[in-house]
């Protein structure tokens, strides 16, 4: 931690320190409706509090704040500014406050990279997990070949991470069009030369059937993207979208994107077609319960909460496991499900409409606009 006059902590600091279980306390001090709609989540041991930086300054003792003085507190706001009246606040009361730099709007940045047992053909596989969205993504490589899936905009942080492990990209894949965050997939194709792979089915608008704006090439069932010794398989599983595809791996992982999660499956309305969507998902559930294996690992494109980690952080747990605990994937009936489905409805976050089409070429969204439509956690399954 710094040791400025107002001391201070990254972001990606704290991440790493609560990840590793340090029991840091984290402090938000936003607005309560802010809260409410996302706040940091992380690590066994965090102790999280919340009040505003107005009553925050107001109060004459500290005693019912719950704050223990003996352990640090990190202070977290919008973008680091009223965090730092507080931490100074706090620090003339004897705590040890840091600012975290940036706020909340820095912790949605913030990647944590997690390498997962390699496979036959797979020397890394790497699992990015996007902090402040509870967005996953991954590299996998294959003899120096990389294939990046659903990464998000920050290309850099690929960038990096494709250097530590001396591979050099080959593909880019979106499992389906993303709704919840600013896909960095055609970008990224750009920037490194490579083919962009994405269905067919997700590359028109689900509105109104426009034509996304873009160069892809198609990726339909049963296709393959082979790099250095591996190759992957393109699974066709509509639901979530009318082009979500998951990626088997060696017979042993699959990257469902947003078709199956941990906890839930992916939700049908936001192409605002639920009950079609919905019928198509169960029927995508059922030829997975048919075709793969209980062994298969699967490694979703999204999590909710924590408890969603295994032992070592990464998000991921065997499809039997799965199908037996995820209270979507465990029912058997048709009418059941869709019920079930129907019943744990909500509404789409209006952002995600004008990031879809955003996605597809269709909108232009400015970089001091993209921070704004991707705040908060991810809304893609079904809860």
């Amino acid at each position: 931690m710094s040791s400025s006059p107002l001391p201070q902590i990254a972001p990606q600091e704290l991440a790493e320190r609560l990840d590793h279980g340090e029991p840091l306390q984290v402090l938000d001090v936003r607005a309560a409706e802010k809260v409410a709609a996302g706040h940091v989540m992380l690590g066994s041991a965090l102790d999280f509090r919340a009040m505003p930086n107005s009553k925050l300054l107001a109060l004459s003792s500290l005693d019912g704040l719950g704050l223990d003085p003996r352990r640090p507190v990190a202070v977290i706001c919008n973008r680091g500014n009223s965090s730092k009246q507080s931490t100074a606040f706090l620090r003339e009361r004897g705590y040890e406050a840091f600012s975290v730099t940036g706020g909340m709007a820095a912790w949605e940045m913030i990647y944590v990279a997690r390498r997962l047992a390699p496979t036959p053909s797979l020397a890394h596989v790497v699992q990015l997990d996007r902090l402040g969205k509870g967005a996953l993504s991954y590299v996998l490589v294959s003899d120096g070949d990389a294939v990046v899936v659903d990464p998000g905009r920050h290309l850099a942080r690929y960038d990096a991470l494709l250097t530590e492990l001396s591979a050099t990209p080959a593909a880019v894949v979106d499992t389906h069009m993303h709704a919840d965050y600013l896909s960095g997939a055609r970008a990224a194709a750009a920037r490194w030369q490579v083919p962009y792979f994405v269905h067919d089915d997700d590359a028109v608008s689900p509105y109104d059937g426009t034509p996304g704006r873009f160069s892809h090439q198609a990726l339909s069932d049963g296709d393959t993207i082979v790099f250095g010794r591996a190759l992957l398989r393109a699974v066709h599983v509509p639901g979530h979208t009318l082009g979500s595809v998951a990626l088997l791996a060696d017979d042993g992982l699959v990257l469902t994107g947003d078709f199956l999660f941990v906890r839930s499956v992916g939700r049908p309305d936001l192409g605002g077609q639920a009950d079609a969507w919905a019928k198509l998902l169960w029927q995508s559930l059922e030829r997975a319960r048919r075709e793969w294996s209980g062994d298969l690992l699967v490694l979703p494109g999204h999590y909710s909460s924590e408890d969603e980690r295994r032992a070592d952080r990464a998000v991921a747990a065997r499809f039997d496991v799965i199908a037996a605990t995820n209270a979507a994937a465990a029912i058997q009936d048709e009418r059941e499900f869709l019920g079930w489905v129907a019943k744990h409805q909500m509404t789409p976050p209006p952002a995600y409409r004008t990031i879809k089409q955003a996605n597809l070429g269709l909108v232009d969204v400015l970089d001091a606009d993209a921070d704004v439509l991707e705040s908060g956690p991810n809304q893609c399954a079904v809860r």
